[in-house]
């Protein structure tokens, strides 16, 4: 999945007055951004009658009024089946969705709660961690309409003749860049580095993925708040569609397992993966399929470099160390993670 996406420059702050005009929660008494996530922009909103989480929807693929209903739906739904989700809270009118200034906003209730890594989680946890996705899956299956048959087809997998370009054009853009510094030193070791790779298993790319159906699109430490040891809510459900549902499931692996020098926790993700084939009903030959696309699509992203050097944008930067030994390193132990995934 491409992330070369940027927001649009941070406005004002919210129309709180105009907003808080459609609701019954009282009147503004303070208002913080919070800064957490790439893609995110919201705002802790305290007011006379409590404390909420005040979501503005800016991002351009995503801030369709129809496709936020939706969203909001979706986690309505999923809250009557028990899944931890923070449902938004609906206007005087009866809309999730109040449009002010020609831009999107909608209020869910605050959820006390802080954001755990994968390492911070004990192997039972590991496993609730599964299960929760699993749970989310089958969830959706069941309150989301069955996806037409060319709804959220698959795409292509790279080609690694257009990778091997965008790497040369990267190597370029990194030799020229003054004044160079250690990131520079970095990025140019690790295209080598892919680029060698990709010469060498190029003809390990994988078909088309497999069956499809209603994902979160974003599952990650980020988008998880747990309160004690248990999850408290699934937040940020911007990317919900119709995608490869075990593809999901080792992306979100990967963001939560990854060690910060690249390498997998495989023990926890044993415990992970296991609680999610149960709670989704997937095979092992399924999760095995989906540890080959996730592990080429890795070796054909170069999001994190495209972001620093196409576009100037450095946020991405302090995860790139990891993110770039890891692909290494999975390729290296390939057998090791799908049996992680799959035993």
């Amino acid at each position: 999945m491409s992330r070369l996406r940027v927001p649009p420059p941070v406005p004002c702050a919210p129309p709180l007055g105009a907003l808080l005009r459609r609701y019954s929660a009282g009147s503004a008494v303070t208002c913080e951004p919070v800064d957490e996530g790439l893609l995110n922009r919201g705002y802790r909103l305290r007011t006379t009658r409590g404390r909420y989480f005040l979501k503005h929807h800016f991002d351009p693929e995503t801030a369709d009024p129809a496709a936020i209903v939706r969203q909001h739906r979706a986690t309505r739904r999923l809250a009557d089946l028990g899944v931890p989700v923070a449902p938004p809270l609906p206007a005087r009118d009866g809309r999730t969705v109040a449009v002010v200034g020609g831009h999107a906003y909608a209020l869910h209730p605050w959820i006390d709660g802080r954001h755990r890594h994968g390492g911070q989680l004990t192997p039972g946890q590991c496993a609730r961690l599964g299960a929760l996705l699993g749970a989310v899956h089958a969830g959706l299956e069941r309150v989301m309409p069955a996806p037409a048959r060319t709804h959220g087809a698959p795409a292509e997998s790279a080609d690694p003749a257009d990778t091997l370009t965008l790497v040369d054009d990267l190597l370029g853009r990194v030799r020229r860049h003054r004044p160079a510094d250690s990131f520079d030193a970095l990025a140019r070791r690790r295209l080598l580095e892919r680029r060698a790779l990709l010469e060498r298993h190029a003809d390990r790319r994988p078909p088309r993925g497999g069956a499809v159906g209603w994902v979160h699109g974003d599952f990650h430490p980020f988008n998880v708040l747990y309160r004690g040891d248990a999850p408290a809510a699934i937040v940020d459900w911007d990317r919900l569609g119709v995608r490869p549902r075990a593809e999901e499931a080792v992306r979100a692996a990967a963001i939560f397992f990854v060690r910060p020098s690249g390498t997998l926790d495989l023990p926890r993700v044993r415990s992970y993966a296991r609680a999610y084939r149960r709670g989704a009903g997937a095979t092992p030959a399924q999760l095995a399929a989906a540890v080959h696309r996730v592990w080429w699509e890795r070796l054909n992203d170069f999001w994190m470099l495209r972001w620093h050097y196409e576009r100037g944008d450095t946020r991405a930067d302090p995860q790139f160390p990891a993110t770039a030994a890891l692909v290494v390193w999975w390729t290296r132990e390939y057998e090791a993670v799908r049996a992680a995934f799959t035993g």
